[in-house]
């Protein structure tokens, strides 16, 4: 984008031109431009700042800096005119979110009093955020934790603004029962509340503001017992039928300009919902970090937009609907200013791409537009660093090769770090019982590299990338390609217990066909795997499921075979997409505590097990005592991959197995790309 930004409402005409003082062709910087001065007769001028999924590791702390100064010099653009919203995943289990509960955190201001995932919210509140929705990453820690979050106490102010979903019922969990409050109230009188909407009074006009969650929330987080509307996780139908409530609520409290907050994780369900909904006029979407952009808009190196920003739509009224996102970790700051008319409804003539669109939260934009870095933010981003780097001075193992954990590859096919995660949950449960065979985990819960991605000088082509093991970091005696206590807690953040338990050949089968079911979408729930090898072809038909019911099954796996420890075949389970022998024979295998939940007859990610599992053991409840890693509890998948640095890459024993193509992955074949060899 053209960071330059004109007031180019001083050519709508004379007259208007008259009431700005100052229009000229320099950068927008006064802090004293009115609004609804600038609004065509009768209209209102609405500057809606916004993003959503700040959950990324500590990376986002290089970026929150710069963002909170963007946001202030464009609030000052429009001192009476902005609301600053975000769409959920304010959060997620990491490096920083555990920082925050570091004792040290106790003395930063805005914090107050050290707790797992508050430092997050204590930017928030700096920033001026007015309202979020709920995402999945914010029920992580599980809802008592989430509370904890939300909730003020001694000396932690908690959120500021209030928490929103339109299809989630909050009162049924006890955790979380004390913070619901009515829904519709101004969002200053409701700090600290869930609700499922509000109302901000901006230049005069109330905005209403409701919230909304993806309806797959149960699999993919932890839920406790709040209930979830709809039932369906694919009638998108039946979703915007819970959410328009809400909707008409406000419309009948007289409010004609209504935002929703959606954290649907697709951003085609955002379009969907663009088109079901009425009387909804912007939709900011969430969970998908998917980068919107205009031609205008500057990217940050390597960064390509998905979509034009923002995006146009007629409601089921025919009536004009927006959605807009940016993508995550505090990278982009969105900006949509836009009239709306005297019925509120959106004046598409309005929109300006100069104006609109993506602000990328670096310098080059933070000098453009001769903004401040909040103070109390850098308060809180120092803090959390001299936390951070204590941990990344407790060093674990060392790799002399990039480890890829990279989102659009641990989901989509097999990759070195998935490998030797799988290995260490492998070795991990074998310590404990040898008869263990198979390791399974899903590559959504890998939510980091180890190591470097750059560009060479002077290139921003994607095909000249650079993997690099991880730098030194000479301040805490760490060197190169030395894998820290930091690297694993951002990496594996949500430190998911380890289960025990046997399985069918029939379930393994069932649940190979399930990891890979929406590998074409990038779907967390692929799988990254050790002591099995298999062939998928993703041209089949995939494993369709909606909750617990198959309503089609897949036959993408094509072959299946588990090994030894040599890599040795000692059972063709399947074989030309057919299931061979018993199919009630059984293994022994190691997964995450999080998949062998059960939720109506299903795991998370809706892996499915058969429910009760069968002679299963968590291994938290059995390993009681530390080995040669300390910071993360015995039985947990942190402390497996610990130890298994430890015992197999210390000292003067580097891992060194490089990355692969997808035409060269042996474990996970993808048939679209080689031939199959799983078998003899």
């Amino acid at each position: 984008m053209s960071l330059n930004i004109r007031f180019e409402v001083c050519a709508l005409s004379l007259a208007m031109a008259a009431l700005l003082t100052g229009c000229s062709d320099s950068d927008s910087s006064s802090g004293s431009f009115d609004a609804n001065a600038a609004s065509s007769a009768g209209n209102f001028t609405l500057q809606l700042l916004h993003n959503a999924d700040m959950d990324g590791a500590t990376g986002a702390l290089d970026n929150v800096e710069s963002f909170s100064a963007i946001v202030g010099a464009l609030r000052a653009d429009y001192p009476n005119n902005t609301l600053l919203l975000s769409s959920g995943d304010n959060y997620i289990p990491g490096p920083r979110y555990f920082a925050a509960s570091d004792n040290a955190m106790n003395f930063i201001s805005g914090v107050g009093e050290a707790g797992n995932g508050r430092a997050d919210i204590a930017f928030m509140n700096a920033i001026g955020y007015q309202a979020s929705a709920v995402g999945n990453h914010d029920l992580d820690g599980g809802t008592a934790e989430f509370a904890s979050i939300v909730a003020a106490s001694g000396n932690y102010a908690g959120a500021k603004f209030p928490y929103l979903s339109a299809n989630l019922n909050f009162s049924t969990d006890a955790n979380l029962s004390d913070l619901v409050k009515a829904d519709g109230q101004n969002a200053g009188d409701v700090p600290n509340a869930l609700a499922k909407s509000t109302i901000i009074e901006v230049g005069g006009e109330k905005i209403g503001v409701v919230g909304a969650t993806t309806p797959t929330l149960a699999s993919i987080t932890n839920t406790g017992d709040i209930d979830i509307l709809p039932d369906s996780t694919t009638d998108h139908v039946a979703l915007a039928a819970s959410i328009q409530p809400a909707v008409n609520a406000l419309v009948e409290e007289g409010v004609n300009k209504i935002i929703l907050l959606s954290h649907m994780q697709v951003i085609e369900i955002e379009k969907d919902l663009a088109e079901l909904l009425t009387d909804v006029d912007i939709i900011v979407a969430g969970g998908s970090n998917t980068l919107l952009a205009d031609a205008n808009d500057r990217l940050l190196v390597g960064d390509t937009a998905a979509d034009n920003y923002p995006l146009s739509f007629d409601d089921a009224d025919g009536n004009p609907t927006l959605v807009v996102n940016t993508d995550g970790d505090y990278k982009y700051l969105g900006r949509l200013v836009a009239e709306f008319d005297a019925s509120g409804v959106l004046v598409m003539s309005s929109l300006d791409e100069a104006v609109n669109g993506v602000y990328a939260s670096d310098e080059t934009t933070v000098e453009n537009l001769s903004g401040h870095i909040n103070s109390e933010v850098t308060e809180i981003v120092t803090g959390l660093q001299l936390v951070l780097a204590e941990r990344d001075g407790n060093i674990l193992g060392n790799s002399s090769v990039y480890l890829d954990g990279r989102r659009g590859q641990v989901r989509t096919q097999e990759t070195n770090l998935g490998n030797l995660t799988a290995d260490a949950n492998l070795w991990q449960a074998q310590q404990y019982d040898n008869t263990v065979q198979i390791s399974i985990k899903n590559g959504g819960g890998i939510r980091d590299d180890i190591g470097l991605v750059s560009f060479p000088p002077g290139s921003t082509n994607a095909d000249d990338l650079t993997f690099s093991p991880n730098p030194a970091n000479a301040q805490v005696g760490k060197g190169t390609g030395d894998i820290s206590q930091f690297d694993l807690e951002g990496s594996l953040r949500f430190n998911n217990s380890l289960t025990i338990m046997d399985i069918t050949a029939q379930t393994l089968f069932d649940v190979l066909e399930h990891a890979v079911s929406g590998v074409e979408n990038g779907a967390g729930r692929f799988a990254q795997v050790a002591g099995v090898r298999f062939s998928f072809d993703p041209a089949r038909n995939p494993r369709m499921a909606d909750g617990a019911t198959v309503t089609q099954v897949g036959e993408r796996v094509r072959s299946v075979a588990v090994l030894d420890a040599d890599g040795n075949v000692v059972d063709a389970v399947v074989e030309n997409g057919v299931l061979q022998g018993d199919p009630a024979r059984t293994f022994r295998i190691v997964t995450l505590g999080f998949l062998a939940s059960n939720n109506e007859g299903v795991g998370g990610d809706g892996y499915p097990w058969s429910f009760p599992l069968v002679n299963e053991i968590e291994l938290e409840d059995v390993l009681d005592e530390d080995g040669l890693a300390t910071f993360a509890d015995p039985g947990s998948e942190q402390d497996a991959l610990a130890e298994y640095l430890q015992a197999n890459f210390a000292a003067d024993t580097s891992f060194n197995v490089v990355e692969t193509d997808l035409a060269d992955d042996e474990r996970i074949q993808n048939l679209s790309a080689r031939a199959d060899t799983v078998l003899p």
